[in-house]
């Protein structure tokens, strides 16, 4: 096996992203660093390198351990790399974060609306 590929191969490889494309516009909009370092698609991913990927309110900061061209299986592409215990405590926390907000609203609707409901909605659109 080569000793570098390309980083949207990589991404895309290790399960980060659904297709090549997609982690293309994720590195060109400035969601993936290396290094400490903006990056393009076609720079190149070696073992030992430190990446910073945003995805959606997640951060993932992660340490290349292998390399691959291929998609692999997810238990297998997660042998990929090792996320720092700062950076998985962080996403955590994120994530019951927004479990407590969806579970603290209660004014969101319930499903959708019926019969009744949706001839009050549409009165108050006629108005």
């Amino acid at each position: 096996m080569s000793d570098s590929v390309r980083l949207d191969k990589w991404l895309w490889a290790a399960r980060f992203f659904k297709t090549r494309s997609m982690s293309q516009t994720a590195i060109k909009g400035g969601h993936v660093d290396i290094n400490g370092q903006r990056a393009k698609p076609s720079r190149l991913v070696r073992e030992g390198d430190k990446l910073r990927i945003t995805r959606g309110e997640y951060a993932y900061e992660i340490e290349v351990l292998d390399l691959s061209e291929r998609r692999l299986s997810a238990p297998l592409a997660r042998e990929l790399y090792a996320e720092s215990e700062a950076s998985q405590k962080a996403r955590e926390e994120k994530i019951e974060q927004n479990r407590l907000l969806r579970s603290q609203n209660e004014t969101a609707p319930q499903g959708r609306p019926d019969k009744r409901q949706r001839r009050q909605i549409k009165r108050l659109r006629e108005q």
